[in-house]
């Protein structure tokens, strides 16, 4: 069932049961009118042809007349009078006595001192009527004809109105459902259309603050992000096959010039050693697209404990300067740390490593002594690693490209390098909670690194 449907018929029940509600009170509020104005009328004729039988002297035949006078046009009041013995004294109709009194009720009648019930639909009222220092009991009755008929019809229009009203806001309700979601059955129609070739189409808004303009916006903001990506993973194929295709063909080229050579060790051995080292990179690319490619998932699915930084440098430069002889990495702590907290941070430690060692790699690869420091400060319950390597400085053109995968700036074209290991390391500190970014002036360039500590 649509939202549409569902919606008008919640809107048709929710109001069917307010207006049910609404005519019950009504339809019961003129029936307990009725009972009540009746027994009034009932007690006031009691009243009054007792009035005229005590105080007039009227003769009973003479008010027997009047009621069988009055009996065949409406519905007389038919009264009947007892004295303190419970003996009728006078009775409009005795032959028809609607009411046939007993002495059972007679007594509750004159204990209480006014009663009043329903002998099927007939009311009856029973008094106790003092005269002259006498006790009487009136009984008075009649059937409501006129009022009943009005319930009838009462009831009969309120059933006539509730079923009218329902239809006519079931109707109402599809109409304004229908109008109501209009702008998203456009946006359906218009989402349908949208695939991986046309990513750049776009919701139209209804320019307001609305719901539905804020769905508008987000959907189109996720397209955004998208479009990005799938640019991003295009450019990012596009740029992995032409670090691929480099080595591979060197690898290629020497292994056929290798086949042509014939007898002699020295160019057999110089062709497996260029041949070695293509292989070599493409070793370090495919672990560097393995760490960006971990470093990229969702981090519910990334392992994090609480480990020491400390000791996580001291790892990365010990590989880092065991893989590379050449290269002199130093660790200094500007602040003495009291507690052994001020240095543990919850993070994953293989990737913390491969970011250190990144950076190192970065710093000794770019200096000109092949020397890199990273010094070490806590401040403000965070952190602070500056990586720092004195050398070619950095264009600020390169600074803000120096994150993006595969970049490889002015400064870098003479070294040996892919473009991941930067991006990566961000994807690494960002995932940790943490920043990087970079400063470079008058020939030294800093990397400064801020995780939260525990």
């Amino acid at each position: 069932m649509k939202i549409r449907t569902k919606l008008t018929l919640l809107f048709t029940f929710i109001t069917a049961t307010i207006l049910l509600v609404f005519a019950f009170v009504i339809y019961y509020s003129a029936k307990e009118n009725r009972k009540n104005e009746f027994y009034a009328v009932l007690k006031n004729e009691a009243i009054t042809k007792a009035n005229l039988f005590f105080d007039i002297k009227i003769k009973t035949n003479t008010l027997q007349h009047i009621y069988n006078k009055n009996r065949q046009l409406l519905n007389e009041v038919e009264v009947a009078i007892y004295d303190s013995t419970f003996t009728l004294i006078y009775h409009d109709a005795i032959d028809i006595d609607v009411v046939k009194e007993t002495p059972e009720m007679l007594e509750a009648i004159y204990q209480k001192g006014e009663l009043q019930f329903y002998q099927e639909k007939w009311q009856i009222v029973g008094l106790r009527y003092p005269y002259e220092g006498q006790t009487y009991v009136i009984t008075a009755t009649a059937y409501d004809q006129y009022g009943y008929n009005k319930l009838t019809n009462l009831f009969n229009t309120i059933v006539f109105v509730f079923i009218i009203s329902i239809v006519f806001i079931y109707v109402a309700g599809r109409y304004f459902s229908k109008r109501a979601f209009a702008p998203v059955m456009e946006m359906t129609e218009k989402a349908k259309m949208i695939s991986a070739t046309n990513l750049d189409l776009r919701l139209s808004g209804s320019g307001s603050k609305d719901e539905l303009s804020e769905l508008a916006n987000a959907f189109n903001e996720m397209l955004v992000r998208l479009e990005n990506s799938f640019e991003a993973q295009k450019h990012f194929v596009s740029n992995i096959s032409h670090e691929l295709r480099t080595p591979l063909s060197a690898i290629i080229a020497e292994l056929e010039l290798a086949s042509d050579i014939e007898g002699d060790i020295e160019k057999y051995k110089s062709a497996i050693r260029y041949t070695l080292n293509d292989s070599k990179k493409l070793v370090r690319l495919s672990n560097s697209l393995l760490d960006f490619a971990k470093a990229s998932y969702d981090p519910s699915e990334i392992s994090f404990k609480e480990i020491r930084l400390d000791e996580i440098l001291l790892d990365a430069r010990h590989q880092v300067m065991q893989s590379n002889t050449s290269y002199n990495i130093d660790i200094h702590f500007d602040d003495e740390f009291e507690h052994e907290e001020q240095v543990i941070i919850k993070g994953n430690e293989y990737l913390l490593k491969v970011a250190f060692k990144n950076l190192f790699e970065n710093g000794c690869k770019f200096s000109d002594n092949k020397r890199c420091k990273v010094s070490i400060s806590i401040r403000d319950g965070k952190m602070i690693l500056d990586f720092s390597n004195t050398g070619v400085e950095i264009s600020a053109f390169d600074q803000e490209h120096l994150f993006v995968p595969f970049f490889r700036g002015e400064s870098q074209k003479n070294v040996e390098g892919h473009g991941i290991g930067l991006p990566l390391t961000k994807k690494i500190i960002l995932l940790h909670k943490g920043t990087i970014h970079v400063t470079s002036t008058h020939n030294k360039t800093d990397f400064i690194v801020e995780l939260q500590t525990i």
